[in-house]
């Protein structure tokens, strides 16, 4: 790892977002699995695949904080490596796919509102779901090839998933061009589009009140933050690799951003979900009913 990165910085980051995300996100998945089972509908379970997304990428954070904690040297098998990467990646990928999916159902269920209904089935949502979980681990499965192909591997163990030869580079550097303009900035436009659509739509009909009007440019500004703070800084890195020929050396700290796309989910679905924000208040105030009688009254009197 080139000298100029801050294993102390990378691995701060690390623990911030795990120890924020990590009980964020079993939140969220308590409150879009109850939803699921009572009345499922579209949103709720691209937002459902988005959460254990998350779930996934703090589970595996772990092994990323002890690589931080040795100085960036990988001293695990390296066949955890391969898996941590795999998961590390496509995890990213895979939120920043599902978020453009939400987009567009609140799109056409703003300007179609009856084709929408017909649409409002849950296997649709579903395939959608499978078809996103595909297409990230398809790409992302590029780990494997560099690490594990008889003519690509390096005997380079002391690190993971870095300090690449020249061999790897000439299949590494155009597959990350496409992993920028496919799963990147073609989201990311789709997003703004989308989103930019439905805000006009609302801003059209005089029966929408104030607060549901300011409640979709909340949930618009959120998501289309999500892109261009945690996510598209990391995927230029890519754009820039490519035309130098090797990874950017602020590489590593973009990718850190995308650590916060973790905490940063889960209040985006707070203010844009009612059914996140009612069932996590149910949580919180179940648990506090659990609590000594004192504060058990003053929860009663104020619910």
């Amino acid at each position: 790892m080139e000298s100029t990165v801050n294993s102390g910085v990378i691995l701060s980051v690390y623990i911030i977002s795990f120890l924020i995300g990590f009980p964020c996100n079993l939140l969220a998945l308590y409150a879009f699995s109850t939803k699921i089972r009572s009345k499922p509908r579209p949103t709720d379970i691209l937002l459902l695949n988005l959460t254990v997304s998350d779930l996934m990428f703090l589970i595996i954070l772990p092994l990323k904080m002890h690589e931080a904690a040795s100085d960036m040297e990988w001293n695990l098998p390296n066949f955890m490596c391969s898996i941590t990467s795999f998961t590390f990646f496509s995890t990213i990928y895979t939120s920043s796919l599902l978020l453009m999916a939400v987009s567009v159902v609140r799109y056409i269920g703003a300007a179609f509102p009856i084709a929408y209904q017909k649409l409002h089935k849950p296997v649709y949502a579903i395939v959608i779901s499978a078809v996103i979980w595909l297409i990230s681990t398809a790409h992302c499965s590029i780990v494997f090839v560099i690490q594990h192909h008889p003519s690509l591997a390096s005997n380079n163990s002391s690190v993971c998933y870095e300090h690449f030869t020249e061999e790897q580079k000439q299949i590494l550097l155009p597959v990350r061009l496409e992993f920028f303009f496919v799963l990147c900035l073609i989201p990311l436009l789709i997003c703004v589009y989308c989103y930019l659509r439905c805000i006009l739509i609302l801003y059209s009909r005089p029966r929408i009140s104030q607060m549901q009007k300011q409640k979709a440019i909340g949930m618009a500004s959120g998501t289309l933050a999500v892109f261009l703070i945690c996510v598209l800084p990391y995927n230029l890195s890519h754009l820039v690799g490519y035309i130098q020929g090797q990874s950017p050396e602020w590489r590593y700290y973009s990718l850190l951003l995308s650590c916060f796309n973790t905490c940063i989910d889960p209040i985006i679905f707070y203010f844009s979900s009612s059914i996140f924000r009612l069932s996590s208040e149910k949580f919180i105030f179940r648990n506090c009913m659990l609590s000594p009688s004192g504060f058990q009254g003053h929860v009663n009197s104020s619910s």
